[in-house]
């Protein structure tokens, strides 16, 4: 992924803004990244990506890089909140269109 792909689909959250949010208010707990424009807080898939974020920025590791596509994270998301994980709030991103999502429905 990068830098201006969504980590938030439920609240339309970039990995850029977050990674910003982290420099500039340097949160002392995870939790409080929600308070970057509501990150994490919708249907969930996110919070494991925004705690390693924070545990990245926290340690001043380099941060590691997402191994996906965007295609591949909307997927996964697809599929933890299809199988009754989450619920998007209204507004959120729809879930991508895919043989076996549709299949779900």
């Amino acid at each position: 992924m990068e830098l201006d792909d969504k980590v938030c689909y439920c609240f339309h959250v970039s990995k850029r803004k977050v990674l910003n949010f982290l420099r500039l208010h340097k949160p002392r707990v995870a939790s409080q990244i929600s308070e970057c424009g509501g990150a994490g807080t919708g249907c969930g898939w996110c919070v494991a990506y925004l705690k390693r974020y924070f545990e990245a920025n926290r340690t001043g590791e380099i941060l590691p890089s997402d191994e996906m596509t965007p295609e591949q994270y909307a997927q996964q998301r697809a599929a933890y909140i299809l199988a009754g994980h989450g619920t998007p709030p209204p507004g959120a991103t729809p879930l991508p269109k895919s043989d076996e999502s549709s299949s779900l429905i």
